[in-house]
């Protein structure tokens, strides 16, 4: 029986992962593969075994990481211990969680066991000397974006572009009303419930986000209400997870004593029915800032970390921008307001911008349809065939000896 072991960090990596376990069993020599490791729902429900919550993983910034170093390390000696010895698998997947993903890599590929990796690090933003240790940790790069595999190419690192699997999940033309439709019946409310202007606001996925982000953005809507008072404004907020329900709640209830008529409504989920059914997005800067350009929508992206986190990532970082559609696009498309700058007078002045001009709104569709077409690749497919292919290669070498 084949053996597979990946390791996915964060919410996102159980997303990008999920549809490469499910195209692996469509490819008849994976037949009856075994795959463990750390993963999420998604990936569990593909059939993985997770030895471990994926949680302890997902943390963001250096004293964020700092706070959680014991867990991470004392949860990456199992592993590795499980991998080298009593359950060593055929190839390792990295997902992802580069930090703690490189660093198992290297280990396990200087023991033989071939390694894959799944999302390049941003070394084209920052952090630029890690592609040395990634030539020394991985055996193929799977990369999601276009560009990098002419960075990996001039490294010597083998690499594949496999696209994004959000391209291939987000259809190319949006349908809001059909998305505010099944909003509503999850609301169940009156069908003109999301009468008037729908602003979707994604603070983010995890709890350090929440603490930093949320009460800023939930400043910045009281803002809007008041400055747009001839408007009927709608304040939608997907919970990425069960855990954040709470502190959101407390800001919302906060919010209403502040303004009774406020409308602010907290959906578990639904981020992809949110972010279709909007027209401008409030956003934390991330993964989900891809999936809104991808639903074409108009964002203001914000961010803020702890101050010595963000000394730390500007000295070591030569991109001017940190969004993914501005990345992408190579100039500043949307506008971010980072750290100082993410005040809630600029993040509601910024909004209201994309607000009154829509003729700006409709070239930015423009671009970032033209961006969907770039990154619209089988990416589950292509990742499953480059686990199968090695997972064959490795076998096909340990025979001969």
């Amino acid at each position: 029986m084949p053996k597979l072991a990946c390791v996915a960090g964060e919410p996102s990596g159980d997303l990008l992962a999920a549809p490469a376990l499910s195209a692996l069993k469509q490819i008849p020599d994976m037949a009856g593969l075994d795959v463990y490791g750390i993963g999420g729902p998604r990936m569990q429900a593909e059939g993985m075994r997770s030895d471990w919550p994926m949680e302890t993983l997902s943390v963001r910034g250096y004293v964020e990481a700092i706070k959680q170093l014991p867990a991470i390390l004392k949860l990456r000696k199992e592993l590795l211990q499980k991998l080298l010895n009593e359950d060593r698998p055929d190839v390792y997947l990295g997902i992802d969680a580069p930090d703690f993903n490189l660093g198992v890599e290297l280990q396990l590929r200087q023991a033989g066991v071939p390694t894959l990796h799944l999302v390049s690090p941003s070394i084209w933003a920052w952090r630029a000397g890690r592609i040395k240790k990634i030539a020394q940790a991985v055996e193929r790069m799977l990369c999601i974006f276009p560009f990098e595999t002419e960075i990996y190419n001039k490294a010597g690192v083998a690499s594949t572009y496999v696209g994004h699997y959000l391209a291939s999940e987000i259809p190319l033309e949006p349908n809001p009303l059909a998305a505010k439709e099944k909003i509503i019946n999850a609301l169940n409310v009156r069908s003109d419930a999301l009468d008037g202007l729908t602003i979707a606001v994604l603070p983010g996925s995890r709890g350090s986000e929440i603490e930093l982000i949320a009460p800023v953005f939930f400043e910045t809507l009281q803002l809007l209400v008041n400055r747009l008072k001839d408007q009927k404004l709608h304040f939608l907020i997907p919970v990425a997870t069960p855990r954040l329900h709470g502190p959101l709640e407390q800001l919302l209830m906060s919010a209403k004593k502040m303004n009774p008529d406020i409308q602010i409504e907290l959906l578990d989920g639904m981020a992809d029915e949110v972010l279709e059914a909007s027209d401008v997005v409030l956003i934390a800067s991330g993964t989900a800032t891809l999936q809104a350009a991808l639903w074409k929508k108009p964002m203001v992206i914000s961010y803020k970390v702890p101050w010595l986190t963000a000394q730390i990532m500007r000295r070591q970082g030569y991109l001017p921008y940190v969004g993914l559609p501005n990345i992408l696009c190579g100039e500043f498309v949307v506008p971010e307001l980072l750290q100082d700058d993410a005040t809630p007078e600029k993040l509601a002045h910024a909004v209201q911008n994309w607000l009154e001009h829509p003729l700006q709104v409709a070239e930015l569709k423009e671009r970032f349809a033209q961006m969907h077409e770039t990154l619209h690749r089988p990416t589950g497919l292509l990742v499953a065939q480059a686990v199968a292919q090695t997972i064959a290669n490795n076998r096909n070498k340990r025979s001969s000896v």
